[in-house]
């Protein structure tokens, strides 16, 4: 960012703060990564950069879940896929339909079935892409669900060939994350 500062480069630089925003909310703090994604999204806009955008309101509806405003992730979320789909530009859309159903999983009252069809959209979506990090993401997610629903057999069926199709990264928090969901998935109730 003070590289993109110092030589002008406007792009770069709200790309760095969205990105700084976005980290600042995994790291609790989300409030003022809330602020840093949406003045960073008010500056690529300035710059008339759109292609990143849907990425970028996924990445602002992270971080308001963090900060417990699951409606306002979830608008933000429907506005991706809205200018996903104006602008042609759909290489997250299997993450940004994870994220509808993880989100909708939260509201006050949630919507199982909403969730559901959130997850095998990005599931389908990623399957059709070829983006297998989205891919097992997906199933991770619908596989939590259906685990919380009693439908342990269907969860590991799902997700024991899509964790069972890499042959590295197993030490990245996806991976992990599905390793240890199979494993909870293999004890007996």
């Amino acid at each position: 960012m003070t590289l993109a500062s110092e030589h002008g480069f406007a792009h770069w630089g709200a790309l760095g703060r969205i990105l700084q925003g976005w980290a600042g909310a995994q790291k609790g703090e989300a409030m003022t990564g809330i602020a840093s994604i949406r003045d960073g999204l008010a500056a690529s806009e300035a710059t008339g950069a759109r292609a990143n955008t849907p990425l970028h309101l996924a990445l602002l509806a992270e971080a308001l879940a963090f900060a417990g405003k699951i409606e306002e992730g979830l608008a933000a979320l429907d506005d991706a896929l809205a200018k996903a789909a104006v602008s042609g530009v759909r290489g997250w859309d299997a993450e940004i339909n994870r994220l509808c159903g993880e989100l909708t999983a939260r509201l006050p009252y949630p919507n199982p079935a909403k969730a559901e069809e959130s997850f095998r959209s990005a599931l389908a979506i990623a399957r059709e892409q070829g983006t297998r990090g989205y891919e097992l993401r997906a199933a991770t997610s619908l596989a939590r669900l259906w685990r919380e629903q009693g439908r342990r057999g269907e969860a590991r069926e799902l997700l024991a060939p899509v964790y069972g199709s890499f042959t590295e990264g197993f030490d990245t928090r996806d991976l992990k994350e599905a390793k240890a969901l199979l494993d909870e998935l293999a004890l007996p109730t």
